[in-house]
């Protein structure tokens, strides 16, 4: 009998087991942990004096945690020349400094929201570690913003530093001497500062080194000098005896670090080192030149193995002299396998002048033309063909290679635009006479004058304007037989015809911004919903007015040009010159048909770092991100 009893109680065990694991219940997990890590001990201890060999230092806490990018979002002041080791170990965070420790200096470790728990990736929000090697503990904070200059986007990752030299010569040669890094919104704080006057700057750091040795490098300068202040102020904090009901609201005195809205806006310098990039043939018949920067003459081409006289068509597609495209126009020439030639040019020397320079350059097609042997294939395939056709009674294969020409002819044209031909190479030849622009009058077809501009820089595009404005609500026709265009190397173009009708006035809008505090020579940017620019206009008397506008959502940057050239500026740091100023309308605008938007704009009537609309940016903060991913999930 108890054997029976064992037996059974073995068989109800294993049914147990097996319906716990197949059965579909409710699983009561409890609620999601939403508490970051917390702080438990460190050594050295946080704000220990006078600790000059200790260079391991260990911070535990009270669960298992792990590091979010910890080389982008950790910083350490005063920069590390070498790359120092962090880790995280179970409930450690582990940080070895390979660097020799300075003495009587602070030492400060801003983890951002690297530091995670282990599970649920709930971030501790601004925790930063701090010890010196002296007998004093620097606590003074400056904080602030980070822009780019040209469109006000906030600039992520960053280094922003502080020099208490305040010679120009500090930012490209020392590394700096405190340090800070940009968050998402462009955000600085950099710590454990002493006393004193500093200068401060901004750098896209692209060797580590602490310094300006790259031109290519992104910076920014403040044109005052830094002095770290603080001062008392008081917060009401408010105690709750649960979620709905205040327990008491008390007055907390707290410090608060100054300055704390410092404001740099990032650049790039013009490059100004001259020198050939590179060159490359795609295809036989057309090869291309790309230079550093602009210049203020064409390149001298000597021809090596073939005659350069009256050989090219030449492309400025930049119209700066430093992307330039040469179509040999003589099929003798292009049928070389490798063309060889000297370029005279000038180039930047190591005393930074410009100098006359001459390269010897080969340059192969890279577009393999077919052998003797693919062509006879490819012959005796089309003679196939044909008798085939033959035999079965079926009319002649007919193969015309025409030139490829793109139409710009929208179904729906605005009053203000116009119809563009862009060509796959230049023409050399062009019959107006086999071109037509027609307008339907009633039921009957008119042709209406028009002229042809050949764009100044790209020698394929050609822009067709009627000699008379459109007709609003007009119906129109362009066409073109297949003579009218001959392409640079024997191919004509196919038939063209678009038909297209002219909008109404009342399918556009207008917006008109009464704009105070620009210059005399500021421009005004219309933008779409991707930070595009739509239409400029400059600001007359105040105002910039844009008519024919498409229902949408727009924009507005303001420029200040303030040497009236029709483009925005970058800087100067060697000549301490900031970029042009640029200001946004601090909202999107939504226009509809048939409406018309008059707005104030006061420019400076709020910060730069609040002025561009959330819409715009493209650099989103990251918290954003974290709560769009965790409400997906």
């Amino acid at each position: 009998m108890k054997t029976l009893i064992r037996r059974l109680g073995g068989v109800a065990l294993v049914l147990a087991v097996v319906y716990s694991c197949a059965s579909i219940g409710h699983l009561e997990g409890g609620p999601i942990d939403e508490d970051p890590p917390r702080f438990v001990e460190g050594t050295p201890a946080p704000g220990s004096l006078n600790n000059g060999k200790r260079k391991r230092i260990s911070i535990t806490f009270d669960e298992y945690i792990k590091l979010d990018n910890p080389g982008e979002k950790i910083v350490i002041s005063p920069p590390q020349q070498q790359q120092p080791e962090v880790k995280a170990s179970s409930k450690k965070v582990i940080i070895n400094l390979e660097d020799t420790l300075k003495a009587n200096t602070t030492y400060t470790i801003d983890f951002g929201d690297a530091i995670q728990d282990n599970n649920e990736s709930n971030p501790l929000e601004g925790f930063t570690y701090t010890f010196s090697t002296g007998d004093r503990l620097d606590t003074m904070v400056v904080s602030g913003t980070v822009l780019n200059a040209s469109n006000l986007e906030p600039v992520k990752g960053m280094q922003v530093g502080l020099h208490a030299n305040l010679e120009d010569s500090a930012f490209t040669k020392l590394p700096f001497e405190r340090v800070g890094r940009t968050d998402s919104r462009g955000r600085f704080a950099i710590r454990g500062v002493a006393p004193g006057k500093y200068r401060i700057y901004a750098l896209q750091d692209a060797d580590q080194n602490y310094a300006f040795t790259q031109p290519a490098e992104a910076i920014a300068f403040h044109d005052s000098l830094i002095v770290p202040a603080w001062e008392r102020r008081t917060r009401m904090d408010t105690l709750w005896r649960d979620t709905l009901t205040i327990d008491t609201v008390m007055a907390v005195e707290y410090t608060h670090y100054l300055p704390d809205d410092i404001l740099l806006r990032a650049f790039k310098e013009k490059v100004s080192s001259q020198r050939l990039a590179r060159s490359e043939r795609l295809t036989p018949k057309e090869f291309s030149l790309y230079f550093t920067a602009p210049a203020d003459s064409l390149p001298l081409l000597k021809g090596l193995n073939f005659d350069e006289t009256d050989a090219f068509i030449i492309e400025q597609t930049t119209g700066r002299n430093d992307t330039l495209h040469y179509w040999i126009k003589d099929s003798l020439v292009y049928q070389i396998d490798t063309l060889q030639m000297s370029l005279t040019y000038l180039y930047t020397d190591s005393l930074k002048q410009l100098v006359p320079r001459t390269d010897t350059l080969r340059l192969v097609s890279k577009q393999r033309p077919k052998t003797e042997k693919e062509l006879k294939k490819e012959q005796e395939e089309k003679e196939k063909e044909r008798k085939r056709r033959e035999e079965k009674g079926e009319p002649p294969l007919v193969e015309t290679d025409f030139l490829t020409v793109d139409v710009y002819a929208p179904n729906s044209m605005d009053v203000y635009d116009y119809i563009t031909l862009t060509f796959a190479e230049p023409l050399a030849g062009m019959n107006d006479t086999a071109i037509h622009l027609r307008h339907q009058v009633d039921s009957l077809w008119e042709d209406i004058p028009f002229t042809i501009e050949r764009d100044t820089l790209d020698h394929k595009v050609y822009n067709f304007l009627p000699g008379v404005d459109w007709e609003y609500g007009g119906s129109y026709s362009f066409e073109a037989d297949s003579t009218a265009f001959h392409g640079l190397y024997g191919l004509f173009t196919d038939k063209i015809k678009k038909e297209f009708k002219v909008k109404t006035p009342e399918e556009y809008g207008a917006i008109f911004f009464n704009v105070t505090g620009a210059d005399s020579t500021a421009f005004v940017e219309l933008l779409d919903e991707k930070d595009v620019v739509v239409r400029t206009v400059p600001v007359t008397d105040g105002k910039a007015d844009f008519y024919f506008l498409n229902p949408g959502k727009y924009g507005a940057r303001l420029v200040q040009d303030t040497n009236g050239n029709g483009e925005w500026d970058t800087g100067d740091f060697a000549r301490k010159v900031q970029p042009e100023e640029v200001f946004y309308y601090w909202q999107v605008l939504e226009l509809k048909e048939n409406f018309e938007l008059t707005q104030t704009w006061i420019i400076k009537d709020r910060p730069l770092d609040e002025q561009k609309p959330d819409d715009l940016k493209k650099q989103k903060p990251d918290e954003d991100k974290k709560n769009r991913n965790r409400n997906r999930n």
